[in-house]
Parts: structure tokens; C-alpha cells; sequence
């Protein structure tokens, strides 16, 4: 592929996959160039800096989470259903053929939390936009009558992004082969905990 035909997109989901790999420390615009079979200066047009290479990895990676995860999840039945496709397909985020490493934001909070910065900031305020998604989707499943009135719908994304990051742990780093069934029976314990009791 010629330079002319390399969009913009087309960079940054390398990018991705390439930081999915190595890290965002791990990803530079000298090792992007030879990933893409590009010189350097050919990429110092579309990325300044590395700092701005890693927002930029962030932000397309946020974007393209958002169209495989969050919105086909909003086309479902508002209440739990939402509620549990939300979870279904952060579940598949991470075999995403996209992330061959993984999660990029769960690697990238492990880097980044100790590193202040404009990619850390894009990242938290990543993480704090989905934590608010499942709120929110909670918040609407109270409304719906799925959920009790009185669940705290803060401690119920907390405790699902929990389990999201157990299940990480488990299959990346402890290559559990049960990370994904004990992460849908956490999950499970969490609906049945917000449901409005039965008689």
C-alpha cells in the first residue's frame, strides 16, 4: 500500500492494534512507521509528538468501543436487557480482532496511573464516560421496574467495571480457562441483587 492510500483511520487502527500489543509507552511513531511500512517523516504529519500519538490511539480506540460495544447495546430492550448486552459485549471487546493484546484501556490504567498527563486524562475521562453509560443504563432499568428503586446505581457500575477487571486478571494474566463463566456468574449475582424481589 502506497503512502497516498494510508487514511488517517487507517493509521490510528494499526495504531491501536499495534498499542494493544506493546503498550502506549511501548508505542512510538518510529515503531508505527515500521509496523506500517511508512518512514517516520511520512507520520510526523498526522502525529506531532508520541503524546499526541497516544491521545490519538485512545480517542480512536474509544470510538470504535463505542460502535461495537455501547451501541448495539443501546438498540435493545431499555431495563436489563440493555443492562446485560452492555455487559455481553464488553466481554467480547476483548477478543475484539482489533486488541491482539487485549483490552487497550485496562493495559493502558496500568500504565498511566502514575503517569500525569494528556493521555492519562483522555483515559479517565474514557472510563468515567462508560462508567456513567452503565450507570445510566441501570438508572433506566429502575425506571423500567427491573431494578429496586433503591439501588445505588454508582456502586452497581462500580461493581460491574469490577468484574469486568477480574476477568481481565484472570484470562490475561492467570489464563484461567473458567475467567469468562466465573465473570457471568459475578455478573448474575449483581442482577439478582438489584432485581425487585419476588414474592
Amino acid at each position: 500500500m502506497r503512502k497516498g492510500e494510508l487514511t488517517h483511520q487507517a493509521i490510528l487502527e494499526t495504531a491501536v492494534r499495534l498499542a494493544s500489543r506493546v503498550g502506549l509507552h511501548g508505542l512510538s511513531i518510529g515503531g508505527l512507521a515500521e509496523e506500517l511500512g511508512l518512514s517516520k517523516s511520512g507520520l510526523f504529519a498526522h502525529f506531532k509528538s508520541k503524546a499526541e500519538l497516544q491521545v490519538q490511539v485512545l480517542e480512536a480506540a474509544t470510538v470504535v468501543f463505542t460502535e461495537r460495544v455501547v451501541r448495539p447495546a443501546l438498540g435493545r430492550p431499555r431495563g436489563e436487557p440493555r443492562v446485560r448486552a452492555l455487559f455481553d459485549g464488553w466481554l467480547t471487546w476483548d477478543r475484539d480482532t482489533l486488541l491482539e493484546g487485549g483490552c487497550i484501556f485496562v493495559a493502558a490504567a496500568a500504565e498511566l496511573d502514575d503517569a500525569p498527563g494528556p493521555a492519562r486524562d483522555t483515559l479517565v475521562q474514557g472510563q468515567r464516560d462508560w462508567l456513567d453509560c452503565l450507570a445510566q443504563a441501570a438508572r433506566i432499568a429502575v425506571a423500567e421496574g427491573h431494578f429496586r428503586q433503591a439501588l445505588d446505581v454508582e456502586q452497581f457500575a462500580h461493581d460491574q467495571y469490577g468484574v469486568m477487571l477480574g476477568f481481565h486478571h484472570a484470562k490475561r494474566l492467570m489464563r484461567d480457562p473458567q475467567a469468562e463463566a466465573r465473570a457471568r456468574r459475578a455478573f448474575d449475582a449483581l442482577l439478582t441483587a438489584a432485581r425487585i424481589p419476588t414474592a
